[in-house]
C-alpha cells in the first residue's frame, strides 16, 4: 500500500511517500527565514507560502523518487490541530488531488503522526506511553493502536515548546535558534551572557490535567 502525506500544519511544507510501514521519500519546503524577520510565524504568510510550495514540491517527490503517482492508494493530508490557513492550504491540495487520482482522501490529526511516525524508524510494541511536547501542545498518551490514543493528560495553558520560545526571545537569541537551534545544533553560545528577566515578569503556572 503507497501513502501520500502531506504536512502544512504551521510554516513548512512536507511531502512524503510511505509503502508498506516503509519511507520511500520526502520532500520539505522551510519558512524559517521569512518568519524570522518577525520574530515568529506570522499565519497569513504561513499560508500563502505553503500554497507557493505545495505544487512544485509534489512534482519534485514524484520526479525524485520515480513512483508513478497513479500507483498511489491513499492521499493523507494534516487536518489538525494547526493554523488554520496553513491546514486549508494542505487539504484542498489533498482533496483534489485524491479527486484527479480517483483515491481515497485521510485527514490526519498531526500530533498522533508526530508520535506514529516514530515507526517508520523503529518497531513499535503495543501498547505504550508518549509524551508529545509540539508547539503549543503537550500531552501524555497511552497509545493502545495506531487509531486507539487515550489522553492521560494535557497543559492547560503554555506548552513546553512555547516556554522554550520565549525564553530564547527573552534572551534575544532570536527566531532561528528557537525554531532549529536544537535540532541542527546551533550554538547555544549565541545568547548573550549576563540577560536577566525582568524583575515583574511572572511565569505562568502550568497546569497537567
Amino acid at each position: 500500500m503507497l501513502c501520500l502525506g502531506i504536512e502544512t500544519s504551521c510554516d513548512e511544507t512536507g511531502l512524503a511517500l510511505v509503502e508498506d510501514g516503509r519511507l520511500v521519500h520526502s520532500v520539505l519546503a522551510s519558512q524559517a527565514d521569512i518568519h524570522s524577520l518577525f520574530g515568529g510565524v506570522v499565519p497569513e504568510l504561513a499560508s500563502r507560502e505553503h500554497y507557493r510550495y505545495i505544487g512544485p514540491l509534489f512534482d519534485e517527490l514524484i520526479k525524485q523518487s520515480g513512483m508513478d503517482c497513479q500507483k498511489i492508494d491513499y492521499v493523507c493530508a494534516a487536518r489538525g490541530p494547526g493554523l488554520l490557513g496553513s491546514l486549508l492550504v494542505g487539504v484542498a491540495f489533498a482533496k483534489a488531488l485524491a479527486l484527479g487520482l480517483n483515491k481515497p482522501f485521510l485527514g490526519i490529526n498531526h500530533l498522533h503522526a508526530h508520535i506514529l511516525v516514530t515507526g517508520l524508524c523503529d518497531k513499535l510494541d503495543w501498547p505504550f506511553l508518549a509524551l508529545l511536547a509540539s508547539g503549543g501542545h503537550t500531552c501524555l498518551y497511552r497509545v493502545e493502536a495506531p487509531g486507539k490514543f487515550v489522553i492521560l493528560g494535557q497543559c492547560l495553558d503554555d506548552a513546553a515548546g512555547e516556554a522554550l520560545d520565549n525564553g530564547i526571545m527573552i534572551a534575544q537569541a532570536g527566531y532561528l535558534l528557537a525554531r532549529e537551534g536544537f535540532s541542527h545544533g546551533l550554538e547555544m553560545e549565541t545568547i548573550p551572557r549576563g540577560r536577566k528577566m525582568p524583575d515583574d515578569m511572572k511565569a505562568p503556572q502550568n497546569i497537567l490535567v
